[in-house]
């Protein structure tokens, strides 16, 4: 009786999630699925990074830390899944190294480029001898002229905060530096005692101080004629990633999804198709433990959209072929508990007895081969380098791990509330295709 009510409050649950996973699609578009660029549409971005400035051993570097600048800002206004990824130049193309941006689900591509923003560019600056302070004359004179860069940029920030000024009350913006641009601050200004370090924000000089002592410790001061919300928003810009190199965009273009909307309700069709040719297979060939497994493969699949509703989940033309082959492989473990069973009753056992030996020797393979499975998922999501591989494998170990649950759980407790006394009858029903036990 114990066995019932638990399976039964299982059924409820399933078909609660169930309902939820439905309604929620069809009445909140804020809860809908999260769709790939493949499958959504999106915006296409190039953009081209001014590396002339960067020794050649570096680029990769810079171009590394400006995808992660990126990436770390589109993600901050919640873009679903963004591809993100450098484009490296050719032996002799210095200059040509690109960054592509895919946004899925954003269709105005200005709106994009807004998301994205102009990010600063940070510099610091050494003043050369044609700079003093801001009375020379220094007209006819170039920036570049004027100032030499420093190896220290925003590459190396780490954040950035608000403070006043202790007498004057003027707002300030106070720069923290990470470990190695600590270092690297300490030595210019050790350095260069006396001379002007200039700090330049996409290309413009903000300040001028002049070097007084060592700093140590990493921290840096912006000071000038600023008011609160300019420097709130540049400590909000900086905060999102300066950029290590200045970059331009090249390329925008909106583009349709690949597969689009035929493309999903395929893949819901075959979704479908296959859950009906699983659970017709498992019926005929095992019967009444087929429809069991049929009722824990519902579970899983409810408990496999609802999982990726809440994560949640983007779904890729890939991500979808993984849950596909998933239904397939999560009655796996099924098949093996009743492949026991049956070897069980040939030899004579109980129903009962059969089932619980069916299930202890069925453990062990569930156990490896599900746990080889989880492997390949964990490093195919590790080694990923794009996203769409990464989305398979992820719908995939979500869908071994709610398996390995359905099957040793669901099942078993359907199982046993439907268990039954030895006779003729039961037997048939626990036989195996057109024979009888």
């Amino acid at each position: 009786m114990k066995h019932r009510i638990i399976a039964l409050l299982i059924l409820i649950a399933s078909a609660g999630i169930g309902f939820f996973v439905y309604s929620s699609e069809r009445l909140d578009s804020n809860f809908n699925f999260k769709l790939g660029l493949d499958l959504a549409g999106g915006a296409h971005l190039v953009y081209e990074a001014d590396t002339s400035g960067i020794t050649e051993g570096d680029t990769d570097g810079a171009m590394n830390a400006l995808r992660e600048v990126i990436e770390r800002r589109v993600n901050l206004f919640g873009v679903a899944e963004p591809i993100v990824q450098v484009e490296k130049g050719g032996a002799l193309g210095r200059g040509a190294n690109r960054l592509i941006v895919e946004l899925p689900g954003v269709a105005d591509v200005d709106e994009a480029i807004r998301q994205i923003g102009e990010t600063p560019l940070l510099e610091f600056r050494l003043a050369n001898n044609d700079f003093v302070g801001n009375e020379r004359d220094i007209a006819g004179k170039s920036v570049d002229d004027l100032f030499t860069k420093t190896a220290l940029t925003g590459r190396f920030l780490d954040s950035a905060q608000v403070i006043f000024d202790q007498n004057l009350g003027q707002p300030k913006v106070l720069l923290q530096f990470n470990g190695e641009g600590a270092d690297l601050f300490a030595k210019i200004t050790g350095e260069n005692i006396g001379r002007t370090l200039a700090i330049f924000l996409d290309g413009t000089p903000i300040s001028t101080p002049v070097i007084r002592e060592e700093i140590k410790g990493g921290n840096a001061e912006i000071s000038g004629n600023f008011t609160l919300p300019e420097v709130k928003k540049l400590v909000r810009d900086l905060n999102y990633g300066a950029l290590p190199v200045p970059i331009k965009i090249i390329s925008k273009e909106t583009i349709g999804p690949s597969l689009g909307e035929r493309s999903v309700a395929a893949g819901i069709k075959s979704g479908i198709i296959a859950f009906i040719a699983i659970g017709a297979f498992l019926i005929f060939w095992y019967r009444l433990p087929g429809v069991v497994a049929v009722l824990a493969l519902a579970a899983y699949a409810s408990l496999n959209l609802a999982v990726f509703k809440l994560i949640p989940v983007t779904l890729t033309a890939a991500g979808i072929a993984g849950f596909i082959l998933s239904i397939g492989m999560a009655v796996d473990a099924n098949i093996l508990i009743f492949e026991r069973m049956k070897e069980e009753l040939k030899r004579g056992k109980t129903l009962y007895d059969a089932m619980h030996e069916g299930f202890h020797r069925a453990w062990t393979s569930i156990r490896d081969s599900n746990l080889s499975s989880m492997i390949t998922a964990v490093i195919l999501y590790y080694f990923a380098s794009t996203p769409v591989i990464k989305g398979f494998a992820l719908v995939f170990g979500i869908g071994v791990l709610i398996s390995m649950f359905t099957a040793i759980t669901v099942s078993r407790l359907f199982l046993f509330s439907l268990w039954l006394k030895d006779s003729s009858a039961s037997r048939f029903l626990f036989g195996s295709g057109i024979r009888k036990m």
